[in-house]
């Protein structure tokens, strides 16, 4: 009996379960099974799932501290993706909910939703979309819910969620309207109005009104429940205050941060110490409390993970106290640090360059600046910035080392001997103990690497081996074996050759024991030695059977080996010291041009006026002292001025200075000038232009134009003396300018066109067509101009409209006066013979037939002698 009334009643819950599994039919166990359901079981997981992926974005979103942070963060775009990046698959499984509970559990009957659950299905469907970047169905979802739950108590909810879709696809100005509209409504409470605050601030960002987003930015923090939202807030209001220069009312918020101290993530109040310690007087402020302060942060095990950022700061607050010791000391500690902020170690290295820089250490400041590039987005302003400056700092690293070289060389040369046997056994004895330094410190690593190679054998002998399963095969070597250091391993490499410190010392053994050998075969039998003396001590001779024993004397300990090669021609020395000037003078342009450095542009002119330096040097070293003067200290400006005055009283120089508002005139200006001379080149004016160029170089040294007019002289040169001056001169401007226009277009020519044009020589063999040649001096006397008129009637008589006639300039003394377009040499022998013989004509002058071809090769290399030599 019991047995039949449970089959009844199971049979019974089953069809009523049944019946209430329809979505078709609007009866009060239908609608709460399908509410019930979808609410404690779709739903329930998909926003697990939603939840688990906004908590996955906050722990991977990277946040750039340096810009105003974004209210809202969002995972990558996926249309930017890179490979082995992939979405996150918590947002996919919430739309799959959230389909499913609409699929399985949605009952329109009549037009009406009778689930009450629905809405939120449809809010978990646009909040999975928003968060997967599909902005355009997630608004379908968010109007579909508007549209037919205008009831709902999520009606708020879906419309911030709408305008935030809205911003998201840049429509700014109707989030704007449409928050300002909501807001509106007093009914709007809590979370809600925490974010559409939050989400009017960022339309207001995005459309740059920064101070409105302030208001915004302040209801959304007091209204939120959240303590990661209020110190994401704050952070925010404090930058927005920072960029407005509202300085006490960032420290301020900056300082809520930090108040919140474990209430908010610690990245935040890390930050927030970074951004007051920009705000910190670091002339009058407390240093000692600064420094107390982040010495705590620092010895904080918790702020381990932000070492970066409080190392930073340290370096900072010393850099400002111009302490470039202690600077480089955290900044380099910044760098170890392993920060993820490309900028922040962009930053690192770009202060310790400058660091380097004003310490005039340009080789180490030139690497910071490289390594700051590969940090840099190129597509900035700082970068270009940078990357201009470390072109410069090419041309300052050249000047300063031969400035450096140069007058090390002429101040030992000015020395007497004594002065300067006594400077070298100085420098012998520094170098004795750097060299034993280093000996020391070879022969300790040598002795570890020994007893490393010892313990390994050791270990490795047959008692030794254990068998593991994890050994890796015979013939499948490990990871990083055979590798140098630092790659692939984590130990250090007991191969000799890869650790250079004991390389250094097995040099060095080798030659104490002998001498220095060349490679060659039987080198132990050798008996000469490269700059080394050996004394052999007779085996016969020593009682106690010794071998032989060599006495290596080093010569660079002896102060001989280098007076032997200090220059004593005259030449030699005046090119060192003119060169030394030059380069001086050039940095002084370089400091005060390209770096805005004044002082140290100061200190290199004043030097080179100091060194006597060639007279076209003097005038521009003063005016441009003067220039830097005016910046940095007017007495003194006030004194270069007189002289220059005084001294130069009808120069350009002299007149800018006394008329500084009337424009230079046009013969003043040497751009102004270089133009017009260069037309004069352009239209053949070869002579006028070669006469000038003198005392036009004369007149603008020290311009940066002077490259111009070098390079124009050295063309103008080539035209007229041949491709052998052509050479020198363009030699001279690739080796003086070497990283401006003008010097790299002179290498070129040198690499790409000069070697091909050197190359071409006469030969008959290529001949094509020729022409009748007469050369005459300049300027033309009254038979040169005879020669001239004889031609042109003959080619209008006989109407040779093949033939031209035209006057070229050979070299600065004479001219060719040249018919050109014969055929063949047959024709142009019988039009001479006609011009020599024929009573209208008469032309006894001396002419020669010469092949196109040829006439080239004489005009490039200026060689009608040897042309005429080769045809006899």
């Amino acid at each position: 009996m019991k047995s039949n009334i449970l089959k009844y009643t199971l049979s019974i819950g089953l069809f009523l379960f049944l019946l209430a599994c329809s979505v078709k039919k609007d009866k009060f166990l239908n609608r709460n099974l399908h509410a019930v359901t979808t609410e404690y079981n779709t739903l329930y997981n998909g926003n697990l799932a939603l939840d688990k992926g906004l908590n996955e974005l906050k722990l991977t979103f990277k946040d750039n501290f340096w810009q105003v942070l974004p209210i809202e963060r969002m995972q990558t775009d996926f249309d930017a993706v890179l490979p082995g990046q992939s979405k996150n698959s918590n947002f996919e499984r919430a739309e799959e909910k959230a389909v499913k509970a609409i699929q399985k559990h949605s009952m329109n009957i009549g037009g009406r939703e009778k689930n009450p659950q629905m809405d939120e299905a449809y809010l978990l469907l646009a909040k999975s979309r928003y968060y997967d970047n599909r902005f355009i169905p997630s608004l379908e979802a968010l109007n579909y819910i508007l549209y037919k739950y205008p009831s709902s108590d999520r009606i708020y909810h879906a419309k911030v969620w709408r305008e935030k879709v809205n911003i998201r696809l840049d429509n700014d100005e109707i989030a704007i309207k449409n928050l300002k509209k909501l807001l509106e409504d007093k009914r709007i409470s809590g979370q809600d109005l925490a974010d559409a605050n939050a989400m009017l601030a960022q339309a207001y960002l995005n459309i740059q009104a920064k101070d409105s987003a302030i208001t915004a930015v302040k209801i959304a923090k007091s209204s939120t429940n959240s303590n990661e939202e209020k110190a994401r807030y704050s952070f925010i209001l404090g930058q927005l205050y920072e960029a407005l220069n509202y300085q006490d009312s960032a420290y301020t918020a900056f300082q809520d941060v930090i108040d919140m101290n474990r209430k908010s993530p610690r990245r935040y109040v890390m930050q927030a110490h970074a951004k007051q310690t920009q705000q910190f007087d670091f002339k009058n402020g407390d240093t000692l409390v600064f420094i107390e302060k982040f010495t705590k942060l620092l010895d904080d095990r918790e702020n381990r993970p932000f070492l970066d950022i409080l190392n930073h700061q340290m370096a900072l607050f010393y850099d400002k106290q111009k302490n470039n010791n202690r600077a480089k000391f955290y900044y380099n500690k910044s760098v170890k640090s392993f920060s993820e902020d490309d900028y922040l170690i962009a930053s690192n290295y770009r202060n310790l360059g400058e660091i380097y820089f004003r310490e005039a250490n340009y080789k180490i400041a030139g690497k910071y600046y490289d390594s700051t590039l590969i940090k840099l987005d190129d597509k900035t302003r700082e970068y270009r910035k940078i990357k201009k400056k470390r072109i410069n700092l090419d041309d300052v690293i050249k000047y300063e080392s031969i400035a450096q070289h140069n007058d090390s060389i002429l101040s030992v040369i000015g020395m007497n001997d004594a002065d300067r046997i006594a400077y070298y056994e100085n420098f012998i004895l520094k170098l004795k103990v750097e060299d034993q330094k280093k000996e020391d410190l070879a022969a300790e690593v040598a002795k570890k690497e020994e007893n490393l190679k010892q313990n390994l054998a050791a270990n490795s002998s047959p008692s030794n081996i254990v068998v593991s399963n994890n050994a890796n095969p015979i013939g499948n070597p490990g990871p990083g074996v055979g590798l140098p250091p630092g790659i692939g391993t984590n130990d250090n490499s007991v191969f000799y050759f890869y650790n250079p410190i004991t390389v250094e010392y097995g040099k060095k053994e080798f030659q104490n024991r002998w001498g220095s050998r060349s490679l060659e075969d039987n080198w132990r039998w050798t008996t000469e030695g490269n700059n080394l003396n050996f004394v052999k001590t007779d085996t016969n001779q020593e009682e106690d059977g010794k071998k032989d024993e060599i006495i290596v004397s080093n010569p660079k300990y002896d102060p001989q080996f280098y007076i032997k090669q200090l220059p004593t021609d005259t030449k030699v020395i005046d090119s060192l010291s003119k060169n030394r000037n030059f380069a001086y003078y050039q940095l002084g342009i370089i400091y005060k041009e390209k770096f805005g450095e004044n002082e140290l542009a100061a200190s290199r002119l004043e030097q080179l006026l100091l060194n006597n330096p060639e007279e076209r040097l003097l005038l521009p070293t003063k005016y441009n002292l003067y220039k830097i003067y005016q910046v940095i200290s007017l007495p003194k400006a006030e004194i270069m001025k007189n002289q220059i005055l005084a001294e130069y009283p009808n120069s350009r120089y002299a007149e800018i200075i006394k008329n500084p508002t009337i424009a230079i005139a046009e013969e003043s200006n040497p751009e102004a000038v270089y133009y017009a001379t260069f037309k004069k080149y352009e239209n053949n004016q070869l002579r006028e232009v070669f006469f000038e160029m003198d005392s036009l170089l004369e007149k603008f040294s020290g311009e940066e134009s002077v490259a111009k007019f070098e390079l124009l002289k050295a063309k103008v040169l080539g035209r007229l003396k041949g491709l052998e001056v052509y050479r020198k001169a363009l030699n001279n401007i690739a080796l003086t300018y070497p990283n401006i226009q003008e010097g790299k277009e002179a290498e070129k020519i040198l690499q790409n066109d000069l070697p091909f044009l050197e190359a071409m020589n006469f030969d008959s063999k290529k001949n094509s067509d020729y022409k009748i040649i007469f050369q005459k001096p300049i300027p033309f006397n009254a038979n040169s101009k005879s020669v001239v008129e004889k031609i042109t009637k003959y080619i209008n008589d006989t109407n040779a409209v093949a033939l031209k006639l035209s006057t070229d300039i050979y070299n600065v003394e004479n001219d060719f006066i040249v018919v050109h377009g014969f055929d063949n040499k047959e024709a142009a022998l019988s039009v001479l013979s006609v011009l020599r013989d024929f009573k209208n004509y008469k032309i006894s002058d001396q002419a020669y037939i010469i092949s196109t071809e040829d006439y080239k090769i004489v005009q490039m290399k200026k060689k009608f002698e040897e042309w005429i030599a080769l045809n006899k």
